[in-house]
């Protein structure tokens, strides 16, 4: 059964007469009659009782009538959804984020004016480890994620949306604050508040000690960046943070600036790989987007 018998029969059910139907549907009188001929041997049942004059239903008929232009008000429906969405008039936008991004990025403001621009795409936000976003973009359950990330998997694509050296975070009146050029072995003996596995500059951190061969002791794990921040304040450990973060919490905490190699944490959007193509395929993602690269370029 195809749709377009259902449209035959529905017209010859409301004209009445086959040149008359065949006119509306544009097609030739006996290309009609074959059709409605296929649709009632599929259905073993007779819609029309023909005559001279006069098409008209029989009881089978008016029954399959109700039900196909049912199935047909569902199909435009379906139809004028589909083209909603691809015009950005309905639709959702999952986006899933570490903690803390405004040092780098103000993604409240950023979906605010997405929001304004569509206001019929629903915006969901997540936060997240690393690890966790990336798999959620990996199996569709999120169209965009902004994460740290120095080796994306190969079926993510990402840009780099904020580079930042690390520095040292420690309490004001701390014995590094103030220091430059601070070798990593003069960090060996003391102890460090620093983020769970899967959080933050972690793994950027770990893997940086260990290319340089120098132990640490981390004291403290936490998953969010205030306590991390309280816990340095009040003297019980330091930490390496992005400068941005660092320098935006002066004066109440001291920054040593490490010496070379830079330590380099990059933020990253990230989605997921569409074939050769360098965006994403939906409408709303690719407009997320277009916007945050309208914003960064201002």
């Amino acid at each position: 059964m195809e749709l377009r018998q259902l449209q035959h029969m529905v017209v010859l059910a409301e004209e009445q007469h086959f040149t008359r139907a065949a006119q509306r549907v544009n097609i030739v009188q006996s290309a009609l009659s074959t059709s409605i001929r296929q649709l009632e041997a599929e259905l073993e049942a007779a819609l029309f009782v023909r005559s001279t004059r006069q098409v008209r239903l029989t009881a089978a008929g008016k029954v399959f009538l109700n039900k196909a232009r049912i199935a047909l008000a569902a199909v435009a429906d379906a139809r004028d959804a589909v083209a909603a969405v691809q015009g950005l008039r309905r639709g959702t936008l999952s986006i899933g984020a570490m903690q803390s991004l405004p040092a780098f990025l103000d993604l409240p403001a950023l979906i605010e004016q997405f929001h304004a621009r569509h206001p019929g795409i629903e915006v969901r936000l997540s936060q997240g480890g690393s690890s966790d976003l990336l798999a959620l973009v990996r199996n569709g359950r999120l169209d965009l994620a902004f994460v740290p990330v120095s080796e994306p998997p190969e079926d993510v694509v990402t840009t780099m949306i904020a580079c930042e050296a690390l520095v040292v975070v420690c309490a004001p009146g701390h014995p590094l604050a103030g220091r430059v050029n601070l070798p990593m072995t003069e960090l060996k003996a003391q102890p460090f508040v620093d983020f769970d596995l899967d959080w933050g500059t972690r793994k950027l951190v770990d893997r940086c000690f260990m290319e340089a061969g120098v132990e640490r002791h981390i004291a403290f794990e936490v998953s969010d960046l205030e306590t991390l921040l309280e816990l340095v304040r009040r003297g019980l450990g330091i930490a390496l943070l992005p400068e941005a973060v660092a320098r935006s919490r002066r004066p109440a905490l001291g920054i040593a600036e490490l010496a070379g190699p830079e330590l380099c944490w990059e933020l990253v959007v990230a989605y997921a790989a569409a074939g050769s193509a360098s965006l994403p395929t939906d409408e709303a993602p690719r407009a997320f987007l277009e916007l945050l690269d309208d914003t960064r370029s201002v």
